[in-house]
């Protein structure tokens, strides 16, 4: 069970260290709000992710699967991240706030706003319900034979650990890097995220329509 608990640690860092839309709108709210906001939308997102785990392991998450309920869920996920892209060019496009201070000036969203975003992506990806309705065979993977209960804990402790360590660093990162922000840096960034999250919710809509 030990060596399960690390390679489900391990699996954890994999997981979300990977760049995907979550680590951009991660980014983009936390160039403005500093680690609060990032770390709300990290926060946000494992609690879908918990959320998944939970139904791939009572076996629900196999009625997501169905393309009747995949696919709007997609256009969904697809419409989600668009609406956060246009948020984020309008950001490059206006004032650049002030950030070496620690705090910037202007409007800024509310961490409640930032762990929604969070969750809603993490909720509305299909490609996340195709990772944890596997769950079980990926426990098998590991050197679990016959995977019960506690098997499927240990994995998920092990995770789940790793993800809200991670949470911690991301949010961190994007803290201090914030503070040494020029405004070319903060447009950049920005467009950079637009960019991203357009090229995100393209990719979800493609491999859902195309599977």
């Amino acid at each position: 069970m030990i060596e399960l608990f690390v390679s489900a640690f391990g699996l954890g860092f994999l997981f979300n260290a990977a760049p995907g839309a979550i680590f951009v709108e991660s980014l983009r709210r936390g160039m403005v709000g500093g680690f609060s906001q990032a770390f709300a939308v990290q926060i946000g997102s494992l609690i879908g992710d918990l959320i998944w785990a939970a139904l791939g392991l009572l076996g629900v998450a196999a009625i997501f699967t169905l393309a009747v309920v995949k696919l709007p869920m997609a256009i969904l996920g697809t419409v989600l991240l668009g609406w956060m892209a246009l948020q984020s060019f309008r950001d490059a496009m206006g004032d650049v706030p002030v950030l070496s201070s620690g705090r910037s000036t202007g409007h800024q969203p509310g961490r409640q706003s930032a762990f929604v975003a969070g969750a809603g992506l993490s909720l509305s990806n299909p490609l996340n319900i195709t990772y944890w309705t596997a769950l079980g065979g990926t426990i098998s993977a590991l050197g679990v034979s016959d995977p019960g209960g506690a098997a499927f804990f240990v994995f998920l402790a092990g995770f789940m650990l790793s993800s809200v360590l991670w949470c911690f660093m991301c949010a961190a990162g994007i803290g201090w890097t914030r503070r040494y922000a020029s405004p070319f840096i903060w447009r950049f960034l920005n467009l950079t995220c637009a960019i991203g999250l357009l090229f995100f919710a393209g990719l979800i809509l493609y491999r859902v329509v195309a599977v």
